[in-house]
């Protein structure tokens, strides 16, 4: 197996769950190498780990400075870059959807909408969902609480990352349609996928096997 490859790997929620999958598949040492560093570019063995914003796992993978990612659909679908997406890795399980204020009935049923105004931090994604529809869509970037936008008139409805729902039941919003679920996903640098085609087709085995195949559950823990 080549060494030296490197893997980009998203701070945040799914930081833990990567770790444990980067240990249990023998590409850590230990689980604490990455856990209990501050470090942004680490080291072990043959392996080489840079530590991101999720948002610029894209980046790095796709200009080279990282031959693999770990990174959630949703990062994906926002930004499409050039980059190959190899597996589905079956955890940070959420889903994409819309969601409006329930004392506003009016946008609730989406095929009866012309025009809408949504708030999301994921503009893109927005875009093409209400394109689809047929409905002409002012799309409002936001960058954080896309919850307030309906409760205070600057939007009709989110689109908006939901795992629980618990955020919009207190806020008093209902989901009224999802439109993708969102898992983490293994991604690759094009250039890399050729080249240590061989070494990267392990990697995605010994992932596969811990993640279950396509209709499995996360056996992470």
């Amino acid at each position: 197996m080549k060494n030296g490859l490197t893997f980009a790997l998203p701070k945040g929620t799914l930081f833990p769950d990567t770790v444990r999958l980067l240990y249990k598949a023998g590409f850590l040492k230990k689980e604490e190498v990455l856990l209990e560093s501050r470090k942004l570019v680490i080291k072990d063995g043959p392996y080489t780990f840079i530590i991101c914003r999720p948002t610029d796992i894209p980046t790095f993978v796709e200009h080279g400075a990282a031959d693999l990612g770990i990174v959630g659909k949703d990062v994906i679908e926002e930004q499409r870059r050039e980059i190959f997406e190899l597996l589905d890795l079956k955890y940070g399980k959420c889903h994409f959807a819309v969601a409006a204020p329930r004392d506003n009935p009016k946008v609730h049923d989406l095929g009866k909408l012309t025009e809408v105004r949504a708030a999301s931090k994921f503009p893109e994604v927005t875009r093409r969902f209400f394109k689809g529809l047929g409905v002409r869509a002012e799309v409002i970037k936001m960058h954080g609480n896309v919850e307030l936008a309906p409760l205070v008139g600057l939007a009709d409805v989110i689109v908006d990352l939901v795992s629980t729902g618990r955020t919009l039941r207190e806020n008093n919003l209902i989901e009224i349609t999802k439109i993708m679920d969102i898992t983490a996903r293994l991604v690759a640098n094009r250039v890399a996928a050729r080249v240590y085609d061989r070494e990267i087709k392990a990697i995605v085995k010994k992932f596969k096997n811990l993640v279950g195949g396509e209709k499995n559950e996360v056996n992470l823990k």
